[in-house]
């Protein structure tokens, strides 16, 4: 076996590789191409043959034969100077000529591939039997039908006599008598009896090549005939289904004439037959076009159209589509809904909705970020909170994720399968949320429904119900909170009967509660009801070490939201994100992230300080860390005292617009009117 070096990957060196691979009788040591990607060296590799970029380092290797590929006179000479004498060199015209035709030779059995596939595919899909065979007799063609009638597999017959599979087969008489035999009765040997027509193959010099039969199971035109002779009993059969169903339909003939109705048709018009058979289309129309008549003018099918029928105007909306037979408009059918009852279920449909987004337990433990020491104290506490049925009181600023953590600890917990209903507190007046939570009995008021409400309590039962800025509740919704802590029953507003309750209560506040029972906005006694078990969350700003997690984490979801593919932040983009003290906390800088991305090019992926809006200097940590600490003050009256000073200055930012002000801190109007009171800020 001879070795060979080729040279050039290129089209000609490929076709050369795939030649000589196909003969087998060469042993290819090596291909050389100085272009990496060329697509021979791709296919070299897949073979298992060497490749390389310098044809040099095969010379030492014995070489029978040196295919120069690559076109280029320079290339040609060098291997001719430094091959061994004993080494034939094949230049690159010759290569092309080679690779023209492999290329045409690969066409042409692709072609000719692709037109036998064609007429396969033609002959299999005849319904009827096609058997060809040669002069000799020899079955060159059997089809898919031939087969399924005769009962004998193509690969069995092929190249076979076919006297050995058919001896009542006349094609051996046909090829010698020269005369074609019409719808000839036949019987095969599995018991089947078909019509044949048999005829000789004559080539264009008279010479008989051949013969073939085309043939179909007189079964199938019996099956035909049984089909028109049961006509009567299909329709009779149609007829029944129709005057069963509990859909009321109606049938028109080409001419806009009633054919038919069913009972319920009659049913839901209040028609009879005999004010609809025999009469227009439009006899049924109280108010409205008649569908039917449309139909059988345009020939297309109308759905969902809005119409009033019978002497009642029944609300109705309509379907109705053409009835089309070979081809030729026979008439219409139209199927009639009640749109009452379409609207009863829609009603049913929106508030199921309403139930599932209001129940909906979004997040687990595993949606919140932070590996913080603070952070992680927090996850442990709620996590074992979840597993008591003891209330917990979540307490952080605004922002901090309290309502993550509240979604967390009902979906960790033995009650995760039934309800989960979230209350803010603040957002609501007194009366709407005294009546929201506890429910209200008829006519407790004006305006009330009739038979009464549940409130969110009772629909919260056996479930959890999470109650956000639990420190804006007013002194009676406290006293009515108590009793359901205490008792596990509520009483509706105007009731006096009480309901057991069985709910698992979830509150949460960004306010000093301590602070409330010292000025008396607060019950002390359900201070201590909802703060058996606390958990703190901290202010991002105490876990610095957290941002970078976060903001990960918050780009993956604004990805989704808007459709971007921002992969992270650099790193002075953490630098400066770390430096700013977040007095909005997470909520701030899924805001800023936001932003940055919004305005972030779409060939950008990499979030750097240009694209993060500036933020407020004086939350930077290094102006934190300049101020002066007061002496001989607690912690919360620091804390409270900067309070005040981010509202003033807020406050002075939006020209003193309230509404403004509290958005921009993330706290309701409600809240800001109690902290500016508090604070005596004008």
């Amino acid at each position: 076996m001879q070795t060979v070096l080729i040279v050039g990957a290129g089209n000609g060196g490929s076709a050369i590789l795939k030649m000589l691979t196909h003969s087998g009788m060469f042993n290819l040591i090596g291909v050389v191409d100085v272009n990496k990607n060329a697509a021979g060296l791709a296919l070299a590799n897949q073979m298992g043959i060497p490749v390389g970029e310098k044809w040099e380092s095969f010379l030492a290797e014995k070489i029978d034969i040196i295919i120069e590929a690559t076109g280029s006179e320079v290339v040609f000479q060098e291997i001719r100077e430094k091959k061994d004498k004993k080494t034939v060199l094949i230049p690159g015209t010759v290569a092309h000529i080679t690779a023209k035709l492999v290329e045409e030779k690969e066409e042409l059995i692709a072609k000719m591939k692709y037109e036998s596939h064609k007429r396969d595919l033609i002959f299999n899909l005849l319904n009827d039997g096609l058997l060809v065979v040669d002069q000799t007799g020899r079955v060159i063609l059997f089809n898919k039908s031939a087969q399924r009638i005769s009962g004998i597999k193509t690969e069995h017959i092929l190249d076979k006599h076919v006297l050995d599979y058919i001896p009542s087969s006349r094609l051996i008489d046909v090829i010698h008598i020269k005369r074609v035999e019409k719808n000839k009765e036949m019987l095969l040997e599995n018991g089947k009896k078909i019509i044949t027509t048999r005829s000789p193959l004559i080539d264009e010099d008279g010479n008989v090549i051949g013969a073939f039969a085309v043939f179909k199971d007189i079964t199938e035109v019996v099956n035909l005939a049984e089909e028109v002779t049961n006509l009567k009993g299909i329709q009779t059969m149609l007829e029944a289904i129709i005057q069963s169903s509990d859909e009321a339909i109606s049938v028109v003939d080409e001419f806009g004439r009633g054919l038919m109705i069913n009972p319920a048709y009659s049913r839901l018009t209040g028609l009879r037959e005999e004010q609809i058979i025999g009469k227009p289309a439009t006899a049924d129309i109280s108010e409205g076009e008649s569908m039917h008549m449309k139909v059988l003018e345009t020939r297309r099918a109308v759905r969902g159209v809005n119409l009033k029928v019978g002497p009642s105007k029944k609300e109705v909306i309509v379907n109705v589509a053409p009835i089309i037979v070979d081809g030729k408009l026979k008439g219409s059918v139209g199927v009639i809904h009640d749109v009452s009852e379409i609207q009863t279920l829609t009603t049913e449909l929106d508030r199921a909705r309403q139930i599932i987004r209001t129940l909906e337990a979004k997040y687990s433990f595993e949606d919140i970020t932070g590996t913080s020491e603070e952070m992680s104290l927090a996850i442990e506490q709620a996590k074992l909170g979840a597993k008591t049925p003891a209330t917990v009181l979540l307490r952080g600023e605004s922002g901090t994720g309290k309502e993550l953590f509240a979604h967390a600890i009902h979906n960790g917990s033995s009650r995760k399968y039934n309800k989960f209903i979230r209350v803010n507190c603040a957002a609501l007046s007194e009366s709407l949320l005294e009546s929201e939570l506890f429910g209200y009995e008829e006519g407790a008021f004006s305006g009330a429904k009739r038979g009464g409400k549940r409130g969110l309590f009772e629909e919260a039962n056996n479930g959890s119900i999470f109650l956000d800025e639990i420190g804006e509740l007013s002194a009676n919704t406290q006293a009515k909170l108590l009793r359901v802590l205490q008792e596990n029953e509520i009483i509706r507003v105007g009731g006096t009967k009480s309901f057991s309750i069985n709910v698992r209560v979830i509150a949460a506040t960004n306010v000093n509660l301590e602070k409330g029972i010292a000025n008396g906005t607060f019950r002390e006694d359900l201070y201590y009801r909802l703060n058996r078990m606390p958990i703190h969350i901290p202010p991002l700003r105490r876990r610095r070490e957290d941002i970078e997690s976060l903001a990960k984490h918050l780009i993956r979801k604004i990805n989704q939201d808007y459709g971007r593919n921002v992969e992270g932040l650099t790193p002075h983009a953490i630098s400066y994100l770390s430096s700013y003290n977040w007095p909005g906390n997470v909520r701030e800088l899924e805001n800023v992230l936001g932003r940055a991305i919004i305005f972030m090019k779409f060939n950008e992926v990499m979030i750097d300080t240009n694209h993060i809006p500036p933020l407020t200097q004086g939350e930077m940590v290094s102006q934190e860390s300049s101020e002066v600490i007061p002496e001989n003050h607690t912690l919360v009256e620091m804390v409270e005292g900067y309070e005040a000073k981010i509202i003033q200055k807020t406050l002075r930012k939006n020209k003193g617009n309230k509404t403004k002000t509290a958005k921009e801190l993330g706290v309701s109007i409600r809240n800001l009117y109690y902290k500016m009171e508090k604070f005596h800020i004008e």
